[in-house]
């Protein structure tokens, strides 16, 4: 170790304030200074548009990648007041949103439009209100042109464009297909929301994708099926159900196909958890209790642990759990893996048991072929 003595004081403290941080630091609020930063800026900007259709005050949102590499977001809902728009747009918020069961949160820090408006070398909003469009324009996070009209207005709604700032990002360029994945799997989460996604970056005819699913989980499960071997049951079962004891609402599709493997994707309050936690174990209890007691004596029990000498439930399975809790319990920084109280494993369980079960008692043709399916399964291992 150096004997040189090193002064460090109050003079060696730099204070960054406001969206002069976002700048500095971009990484810390958007992931990177890449790629992944400019599809998290979509995302802060989507993220208001999304939650008011979610509300029921908006009935859509266009989002337009366009010509010139600018964004724009809009939505057809009543137009964000100017002093709000101004907070929003400017002022950093002094926490992370509490995202509670009917809120999607699609920001990484609760930042939003305040961090679009500083990794932006021009923004401008466009509020439609009373027959009239009123613009505002900023640059690098500075107001450059105040609140005008423009002109008349058919409707309301609110149209946020971006361009993000060359300085920040250097050349990299928005993957539509990362942009796509996200919103199409938001729409299959939220039976309410009705996104649509258009390139218009060449000259050639504009891409474009709308992301609509009233069917929810159920046509997510079609959707990640559609390359997984025949199906054992034409139908994709499904549920979703209310349950006081998590405080919250449990989601769930599944089908088994027959083919290897297995692919069980969970969600808690519209975000991915690709680790898991209490919801998927819920889920794998619940099958394994509902299989369980169709099989009877007839077979052995199967196991609620992946890789377990018992035949195991997942099989050829294609499965949705999507949980929205009033009060979500993530573990660690990322968010990947939901924690919470043991009501959350019981309450997905219980609720799986009950209506898989059901099913079976139903269409009990329909168990017996699942029962095999997985029979054969554990043979073949």
């Amino acid at each position: 170790m150096s004997k040189d003595h090193i002064e460090y004081d109050a003079s060696h403290i730099q204070v960054l304030e406001g969206l002069e941080a976002i700048r500095k630091r971009p990484g810390m609020y958007v992931g990177s200074d890449g790629e992944r930063g400019l599809h998290q800026l979509v995302f802060e900007v989507a993220d208001r548009a999304v939650n008011e259709v979610l509300a029921g005050r908006a009935g859509a949102v266009d989002v337009t990648l366009t010509a010139d590499g600018s964004v724009r977001v809009a939505d057809d809902g009543p137009a964000l007041p100017a002093e709000e728009a101004d907070a929003l747009l400017c002022r950093l918020p002094a926490g992370r949103r509490h995202a509670g069961r009917h809120v999607v949160a699609l920001g990484l820090g609760g930042t939003g439009l305040c961090v679009a408006n500083a990794l932006s070398s021009r923004l401008t909003t466009e509020l439609r209100h009373d027959g009239v469009r009123v613009l505002r324009e900023y640059e690098r996070g500075e107001e450059v042109t105040p609140p005008a009209p423009a002109g008349p207005a058919s409707g309301t709604g609110t149209v946020i464009t971006f361009r993000p700032d060359p300085e920040i990002f250097g050349t990299a360029a928005y993957a539509f297909d990362v942009l796509a994945d996200r919103f199409r799997e938001l729409a299959f989460l939220n039976r309410a929301l009705d996104v649509t996604l258009t390139d218009r970056r060449t000259a050639a005819e504009p891409r474009s994708e709308r992301f609509r699913f009233p069917d929810g989980a159920r046509e997510f499960v079609a959707f990640l099926g559609a390359g997984a071997g025949a199906p054992v049951h034409p139908e994709v079962f499904g549920f979703e159900r209310e349950v006081p004891a998590m405080g919250g609402t449990v989601e769930v599709a599944l089908r088994w196909h027959d083919s290897p493997g297995e692919r069980a994707l969970s969600f808690a309050n519209s975000s991915p958890t690709p680790d898991g936690g209490t919801h998927a174990e819920g889920l794998r209890q619940g099958l394994a209790a509902a299989v369980g007691a169709f099989a009877g004596a007839r077979v052995p029990p199967p196991s609620a642990e992946p890789g377990s000498a018992a035949f195991g439930v997942g099989e050829g399975l294609v499965a949705v759990v999507s949980v929205k809790l009033d009060r979500p319990e993530f573990r660690g920084v990322a968010h990947g893996v939901l924690g919470g109280p043991a009501s959350v494993r019981g309450g997905v369980a219980e609720a799986v048991r009950e209506e898989l079960g059901a099913w079976f008692a139903r269409d009990r043709k329909t168990a017996a072929a699942v029962v095999g399916r997985l029979l054969r399964g554990s043979r073949r291992a």
